[in-house]
Parts: structure tokens; C-alpha cells; sequence
């Protein structure tokens, strides 16, 4: 393998992990470990992207009764009983932000789609006063088609969210407990019968991400079409499994998400798409958010996606992978959807209403380890509860401030990020002088520091 193409595969393995603008961070990572919130917004120079990053496990010493590793109690969300009792407003959906917090959202929003290396980015904000949306850039740059607010993109790995609130879903219903193994419902998962659920759930497990694998990702690039299986998804995954003793370190694992799809099925004796539909999408009416299935199709309208990962594709000539098919995310990384149903869909999702009881979603807010990082399928930082998803062609960021009752999408056509970036490929044309960052989350970054409680994500590569 020559060294352009351990460069493209590592990229790639970090990419396909969710790991260039992963949410998450290691349980032993604080706030003070993040990038800071104007280092992206502004893009300083001096802001360094060391640190640590969930690309490979971290330990953290014996699991506690709980099954976690040990860490600081979770302090990310004050006050998680204000949260899951707090009422939206009816302006929220009905009126417009004010004027002048619309015009400084979208001067940040288009300093920041500036340095991202995207063709176009899709925003949108919430909050009790009313609700602002903007488009940036083209959809389709060969044909000149602008982006609109409305238009279809892949949300990649927000979809572990979607998959953690049904399992969350049935232990409210009693069918499955957390502290259930994962040998009870999916055999031949190595230390099965002490990996717990919630383990599966916060990323502690030790099972190893698919995505991780060299082999899957060279087969993933040499015929991007492919449909791929839960199975044999799962497969590759146990392969290079156990990374550490179950509860005692930290990995973000695309494995771990298939698996809670499994266990979905096998609990509600239905497909993971019907399950899907009937618990969320249907209550919340979210009509325009999709489960592809092996299908590579996207509802119309949407955007055209373009990445650096396809081996064809160089610094000045990003390759369209909008047909590429998502089958491989399955539960962790599949589902698309537009702005309106995100804006929906975050408020739900921090709050749990419409979707879980108050103590369900008291347990959700209070997964999270110390001041910040990954809780039950979802991070947080600085009060902000949500996700980021990367896929070929497309970068999404979805949070929910705990605070401010506020929420933010951002959906970009592009997973290529830009600034001094060590390991995620750049443009040609790549500001070097900037902190790396995924385009989703540095215009994400941008508009949360508008709002005055600003996201700090873990550094980028």
C-alpha cells in the first residue's frame, strides 16, 4: 500500500467512525479538552487540535456498579427535571426570530460557510421567540441548483440517536432493561454475557467499530454501491473485538448502534424501518425524514453530497457521492431528513417529549460522563445535547441547548473539512491558517456563540 493510500484509508477509517466532527469524547475528557468555541467560530490560528478523540479506545480503570468506568458524576445538563418539564412556546414554530438575532445569526452563519469546504449548508434555529431558517451555497453545483430550506440530505450518525430513543423506548415499557446483556438477545459477541446494554448504549462496551477495519473500508471504496448487512456488518465488528474489559474505557463504535437495531427487532418482532415509523416519525410528524433501507435513493428535493474519500477524488476535483449506498450505516447511520423535521426532532430529543416519559429522559440527561462527553447514544457539551453525523458527501450537526430551550441544524453537502487539518483530507484551496474543523460544525460552532452559550466540540484531525 503506497502512502497516499494509508492516508486515504486512515481518513477514511476516521470519517466512516465519526470521528473527523465526532460528538463524543472520551469519559476522562472535560471541557478544558475541547476546542474552544472561538477558535472555530473565528478560526485562530493558534488554536491547537491535540488532545484526546474517541478515534482509538481509552481506558479508564475498573466499572463501577453501574457498568461505566470510573467518572465524575454527570454534570453537563443543571437541571435535567427543568428540562423534561419545560413547555414550548407557540411562537416557537409560528414566528420569526427577531430581526436583529436573525441578522447576527446569519452574519456568523456566512463567516463561517466561508471557511468550510462545502458548496452549500442548510441552518436552522429554534427558540421560545420564533424560529429562523437560511440556505447557503448550491445544491447541485453542476447544474447551478441553489440550496433551499426543505431540501433532503443524509444525517449519518444523528441516526444513533433515533436508534438509542426506541431502545429507550421499550425499557421504559419494561421489555428490556439496560442492565440486560447483550448475550441475551444477540449470541457470539465476545464478553456477551457481561456487556450490558447500557454499555452498548454510552460506547463502553469494548466491542470494536466495523468502520475501523482496513479491510471493510478498501472494500467500502472499491464498490461504494454495495449493500451491506447488519450481519455482516456486525461480523467485522466482533472480529477485531474485545478492545478493552466491558465498562472500563471508552469507543465510539458503529458496531455497538447495529447491535441496539438488533435487539430493537428481535424485542418488537418488527423491522427496524416499521419500528422507526410507528414510535417516531409518525407521533412527530416528521414526514420528511426517511429510512433508505439498501436503497442509495434520496427523496426530491435534495442535495447533491461530494467528498475527498473516493479514490478518484483529488484536492480540486471532489467526487459526487450522492448514489453512494448508506446501507452500511444501518441503525448507526442510515436515516435522512430536512430542517423543519430536525428542528422538530431536537427539541424531542432533549426534552424526551412525545417520545420518552420524564424518568427515561432523566436517566438519557444524566448519561453523560462529568462536565461533558457521550452519554446513551447521544454527547453533550456545555449544556448542548445532540449528535453530529458524518457520511460520504455529507456532514450534520443537531443539538439542543438544555438552557435556553434552543435548537440548531445545520446540514452541509460535503464531509470535507477544512483548516490545519492532520489526518481529514482538504481542498486545494484549504485555509490552512484555521482550527480543522467539519463544515457542519464550524458554522454549528458559529451560530451557538451568537446565541451566547457556544458548543465546544473535541478537536477535529
Amino acid at each position: 500500500m503506497t502512502r497516499s493510500m494509508r492516508a486515504r484509508t486512515a481518513a477514511t477509517v476516521a470519517a466512516l467512525t465519526g470521528l473527523v466532527a465526532l460528538t463524543a469524547c472520551s469519559p476522562t475528557m472535560s471541557s478544558g479538552g475541547s476546542t474552544s468555541s472561538s477558535a472555530i467560530s473565528a478560526a485562530s490560528p493558534s488554536s491547537s487540535a491535540a488532545g484526546s478523540t474517541a478515534s482509538s479506545a481509552t481506558t479508564s480503570g475498573a466499572a463501577t456498579s453501574s457498568g461505566r468506568a470510573t467518572s465524575p458524576a454527570s454534570t453537563c445538563v443543571t437541571d435535567p427535571a427543568a428540562v423534561v418539564a419545560r413547555q414550548p412556546t407557540a411562537q416557537s414554530t409560528t414566528a420569526d426570530l427577531p430581526a436583529d438575532l436573525a441578522g447576527r445569526l446569519d452574519a456568523a452563519a456566512q463567516q463561517a460557510f466561508a471557511l468550510a469546504a462545502a458548496p452549500g449548508a442548510i441552518i436552522g434555529v429554534r427558540t421560545p421567540q420564533g424560529t429562523w431558517t437560511a440556505a447557503y451555497g448550491l445544491a447541485d453545483p453542476a447544474a447551478g441548483t441553489p440550496m433551499a430550506v426543505g431540501m433532503h440530505t443524509r444525517i449519518a450518525s444523528l441516526t444513533k440517536m433515533y436508534t438509542g430513543t426506541l431502545l429507550l423506548q421499550l425499557v421504559q415499557e419494561g421489555k428490556v432493561s439496560l442492565d440486560d446483556t447483550i448475550g441475551e438477545y444477540v449470541p457470539g459477541i465476545p464478553n456477551g454475557d457481561r456487556i450490558t446494554l447500557r454499555q452498548i448504549g454510552d460506547m463502553t462496551s469494548g466491542i470494536a467499530s466495523y468502520t475501523a477495519s482496513e479491510t471493510f473500508v478498501q472494500q467500502f471504496l472499491s464498490d461504494p454501491a454495495a449493500v451491506h448487512t447488519p450481519d455482516e456488518l456486525l461480523a467485522i465488528g466482533v472480529a477485531g473485538s474485545p478492545l478493552f474489559e466491558p465498562g472500563t474505557g471508552f469507543n465510539y463504535s458503529n458496531t455497538n448502534t447495529v447491535l441496539l437495531g438488533m435487539v430493537i427487532e428481535k424485542v418488537t418482532g418488527q423491522d427496524i424501518a416499521t419500528v422507526l415509523q410507528e414510535r417516531i416519525l409518525t407521533p412527530l410528524h416528521l414526514d420528511e425524514t426517511t429510512w433508505p433501507g439498501d436503497s442509495a435513493a434520496i427523496p426530491e428535493p435534495y442535495a447533491r453530497g461530494f467528498t475527498l474519500l473516493a479514490p478518484t477524488a483529488t484536492p480540486d476535483a471532489p467526487v459526487d457521492s450522492t448514489d453512494w449506498n448508506p446501507s452500511w450505516g444501518w441503525t448507526a447511520g442510515e436515516l435522512i431528513s430536512t430542517t423543519p423535521d430536525l428542528l422538530t426532532m431536537g427539541r424531542a430529543l432533549g426534552t424526551g417529549q412525545g417520545m420518552l416519559d420524564p424518568a427515561t429522559q432523566t436517566l438519557r440527561l444524566t448519561s453523560f460522563p462529568g462536565a461533558s462527553g457521550y452519554g446513551f447514544q447521544m454527547g453533550c457539551g456545555n449544556g448542548w445535547v445532540g449528535h453530529t453525523g458524518d457520511i460520504a458527501g455529507y456532514n450534520t450537526s443537531l443539538f439542543y441547548d438544555t438552557a435556553t430551550d434552543t435548537t440548531v441544524s445545520v446540514q452541509t453537502n460535503s464531509d470535507i473539512s477544512s483548516g490545519d487539518c492532520a489526518v481529514s483530507p482538504t481542498l486545494q484551496d484549504n485555509p490552512s491558517d484555521v482550527v480543522c474543523a467539519a463544515p457542519a460544525v464550524r458554522i454549528l460552532v458559529a451560530l451557538t456563540g451568537v446565541l451566547g452559550r457556544t458548543y465546544e466540540p473535541p478537536p477535529a484531525r
